[in-house]
């Protein structure tokens, strides 16, 4: 899966400075976080509807076509803002073999 994500971070990064009128992730960089935002908001209520149709539908294809959009679009948002997947990947690491509730309450601590 890192290799996907490695790929797709090269490309992302290249984009960043793309004329606007020659790729789609140029243009959401170009429009600013709040569109890119915005392009996550939509793909996230997106792939929430998709998983509400697939539990009663069996349609999930819908559901991995839309989470991919999903995760796509965060990680232009993480592009734009010089995040690497690579942080994300780390913190999923940290959380491993730490309960869910414990993992939550330590972030209402800080």
């Amino acid at each position: 899966m890192s290799d996907i994500l490695q790929q797709l971070a090269v490309i992302l990064q290249e984009r960043k400075q793309a004329d606007p009128t020659s790729s789609y992730v140029a243009q959401l960089h170009h429009k600013g976080l709040n569109k890119i935002l915005e392009k996550v908001g939509e793909e996230a209520t997106e792939t929430i509807l998709a998983a509400k149709d697939a539990e009663s539908l069996g349609a999930k294809n819908e559901v991995v076509a839309e989470t991919a959009d999903l995760w796509f679009h965060s990680l232009v948002m993480l592009s734009h803002l010089d995040i690497s997947y690579q942080d994300v990947l780390n913190e999923l690491a940290r959380r491993m073999g730490i309960s869910g509730l414990d993992e939550k309450a330590s972030r209402s601590n800080k």
